[in-house]
This record gives structure tokens, sequence and C-alpha cells, in this order.
């Protein structure tokens, strides 16, 4: 009797996991960032260049020294570490900041302008 009851438990408990799981929804992994190539496009300057008063990176929230290589990002011209806004921009095409989105034919005009 006590040997049904356990089969009992575990038919009850297995299917209600096995219910959760078939309801789970999957993500795909969609990659909606900058390739390598838009990067490279994006203008590159050192950290004495920015115009800002403020040479804090946003994203790291450490201090873009004089000669660090920073990017600035077209629309906004936010200045950020060169590897911390390249890491995130080949995650999300938004300025971290103030989420002004890097649109496709920025980088189709400067291919366009090489005919």
């Amino acid at each position: 009797m006590a040997l049904l009851f356990f089969f009992y438990l575990y038919v009850v408990f297995s299917r209600g996991r096995d219910d959760h799981h078939s309801r789970v929804v999957i993500k795909t992994a969609r990659k909606q960032g900058l390739s390598d190539i838009q990067l490279k496009k994006l203008p590159k300057i050192v950290g004495k260049d920015l115009s800002l008063d403020i040479n804090d990176c946003a994203i790291c929230l450490d201090v873009i020294g004089n000669e660090e290589f920073a990017r600035l990002v077209p629309g906004c011209k936010h200045g950020f570490h060169l590897e911390c806004v390249d890491l995130w921009l080949s995650k999300q095409p938004f300025c971290p900041v103030c989420r002004h989105k890097l649109e496709p034919e920025l980088f189709n005009q400067d291919e366009n302008n090489l005919c």
C-alpha cells in the first residue's frame, strides 16, 4: 500500500513538472546589436578630445583618461571608453545614456558615399 502511495505521488508531481516545462516559452537568441563592421565605422577619439567637461564613462563609471581611446555615439555625441561602448552596442543599438537609436541608415550612407 505504501508503495502504491509513493507511486501515486511520483506520477502526480512528475506530471506537474512536465506541464510547467511545456508551458515555458523559450526565447530565441537574436542578435540585435551592431556588427563589428558597423562598430569600426563609429568615431574613435582619445579622452582629451572629448568636448564635454564630464570625462566619466557612464557604463563602467570610471574616468576616461586623456590618452585612453574613447568612442562617440553619433547623433547624441555621448562619449564612453572604447571597449565599454563597443560591448554595449554589440548587444543593443542604443546610447546607454539617452537611448538614442543608431539606425542602419547611418551605416548605409557611408557605403553609398564610397561610389
